[in-house]
């Protein structure tokens, strides 16, 4: 009888082993850096709303120049998109997109600021990005993309690409990308119009100035969305964290 009882329970803990071989790791926990306040917590997109993307740009100007109806309807509307395509694994406590939709955009405008994220690519030619003050944009992509080289990946991520072609800081100053599918550290400071960027702990941008894409030659709005962006592939995010600035 002893030897049934054991036989059935190793057959049992067998039958457990693939389930258990499928349940993801959680997201090691990350304890919130003095000073910081978390951005994402890890269970739903509270304090996140959406803005127009797909790898393009929205300008701000033309935001800001909506009528309070008109705002609301297409906040409405950009809510709508956001829920389809950008959604939370709770199990592993990361932020995740299709690629299809909105950006994903701060529900709350910042001005100058420290900000602190891990990110990772799921698939080779991955691109994603942050806007600050919803002016594109920090670049992160594949160095290894096939479909890229001409725009620049194989010179790697964390830069300002976005400016102008003569512009310091529109390429990074080391390649710093950790191999797809594993994750990477990225810092960014960003006082008045300058710009710092740390991947991967290694300096890829040192105080350069955003251009102002919408309009070149122009000063940055002083306040705007931290926004994350969609290019057509999953990315997540995880440990999203802000502290703002007294110039």
């Amino acid at each position: 009888m002893r030897v049934q009882i054991v036989a059935s329970m190793m057959l049992a803990a067998a039958a457990l082993m693939p389930a258990l071989a499928q349940t993801p790791a959680p997201t090691p926990a990350m304890p919130i850096p003095e000073g910081f306040t978390a951005l994402f917590n890890g269970r739903d997109l509270s304090g996140w709303r959406g803005r127009p993307g797909k790898g393009g740009v929205f300008s701000p100007y033309v935001e800001a120049a909506f009528t309070d109806a008109e705002r609301a309807a297409k906040q409405a509307e950009w809510n709508a998109d956001r829920d389809r395509h950008w959604w939370v694994d709770r199990d592993r406590g990361e932020l995740v997109t299709d690629g299809l939709g909105v950006h994903l955009a701060t529900e709350k405008p910042y001005g100058d600021i420290e900000l602190l994220l891990e990110w990772k690519l799921t698939v080779p030619n991955g691109i994603t990005g942050i806007y600050l003050r919803s002016y594109p944009q920090v670049q992160l992509w594949d160095p290894a993309s096939a479909t890229n080289q001409q725009t620049g990946a194989f010179r790697g991520s964390g830069a300002l690409w976005n400016n102008r072609d003569d512009s310091p800081g529109k390429w990074p100053l080391v390649k710093a990308d950790r191999p797809i599918g594993e994750w990477n550290q990225l810092r960014i400071r960003m006082v008045g119009e300058r710009v710092w960027v740390w991947l991967n702990g290694q300096q890829t941008v040192d105080g350069q100035t955003l251009d102002n894409y919408f309009h070149r030659g122009q000063p940055l709005r002083a306040t705007g969305a931290i926004e994350l962006q969609t290019h057509g592939t999953e990315v997540r995010f995880r440990h999203l964290y802000i502290r703002e600035l007294d110039r």
